[in-house]
């Protein structure tokens, strides 16, 4: 998988705010590895207002139970980098704002934090419609801590993109 360039993710980010506000659908952000690159791709097109609602950057347990109402629990049993946690930050990012679209998050970037069972580089990344299932995916990408950040933009734009009509 390539690392996205800045003009690509701000090329995808356009066509999404296109779609959004074309489906009037409103989007919000639950990241953690990314930092907030996500919703400043996003706010970076003109006109962002009109379909993004919100962006929560969550790097600590205690902000993802806070603020999306993670469980302790599952981070507890699975950790923060995991399936379990990534359904719950981007249900929890739908019922904590206004919007009808939502992807979350979370993963190693590096270049610390890994381990046996989670390298750096392994990122989950979950999208929701208010009112539907939750999907969510297992990556593992390649490279320095920027580029594992930007491929992670990337698919969770991408992802965005298979949920709107």
């Amino acid at each position: 998988m390539s690392t996205p360039t800045d003009a690509q993710l701000r090329e995808q980010a356009q066509v999404l705010g296109d779609r959004l506000r074309a489906a009037r659908d409103s989007l919000v952000t639950a990241e953690s590895c990314t930092g907030g690159w996500i919703a400043k791709c996003l706010t970076d097109i003109a006109g962002s207002s009109d379909w993004f609602d919100c962006g929560m950057v969550v790097y600590s347990y205690e902000a993802k139970q806070a603020l999306l109402g993670v469980h302790p629990q599952t981070l507890e049993e699975h950790g923060a980098v995991s399936r379990e946690t990534a359904i719950e930050m981007v249900s929890g990012a739908l019922v904590h704002s206004g919007a009808t679209v939502a992807v979350a998050v979370t993963g190693i970037a590096g270049p610390g934090g890994g381990g046996p069972g989670k390298p750096v580089g392994t990122v989950w990344i979950a999208w929701k419609r208010r009112g539907g299932y939750a999907r969510a995916q297992l990556f593992h990408f390649a490279g320095d801590r920027e580029a594992v950040r930007r491929q992670t933009v990337g698919q969770a734009l991408l992802g965005i993109g298979e949920l709107l009509p």
